[in-house]
């Protein structure tokens, strides 16, 4: 199997549009040979993540949670703070939500990459 690297342009694309497209590639889903169960998809690399266009009031209103498991650990990240600190970790959130939740997932994510140096968190 032979894996094609895909090298998108980030500029002035919509943040949710985008992840479906990369999703799709991550996964091999455009491959007419395509099978559930197998890795199948491309290298994909971004460049100009920070130039991506984000629609509506999200900037103000959407908020990233996550909880430590210990009392008093919830915490929440919103969208425009993420989005000036790194704005690569946004579009892997939004991408990663998009994959099928399975060990597929953690292979997939790992042929994602940028342009500057990035690590992918989860």
């Amino acid at each position: 199997m032979q894996r094609k690297t895909y090298t998108i342009d980030a500029t002035n694309k919509v943040l949710g549009r985008l992840a479906t497209r990369i999703a799709v590639l991550l996964r091999g889903k455009h491959k007419p040979d395509f099978v559930l169960n197998k890795d199948m998809g491309d290298l994909v690399f971004i460049k100009n993540v920070e130039r991506i266009k984000i629609t509506g009031n999200k900037m103000e209103q959407k908020k990233y949670y996550s909880h430590s498991g210990y009392p008093k650990g919830f915490k929440e990240v919103p969208l425009k703070r993420l989005f000036k600190t790194s704005p690569e970790k946004v579009l892997v959130k939004a991408v990663y939500g998009m994959l099928p939740k399975n060990r597929l997932r953690a292979k997939a994510i790992k042929r994602l990459s940028f342009e500057r140096p990035y690590k992918v968190y989860n």
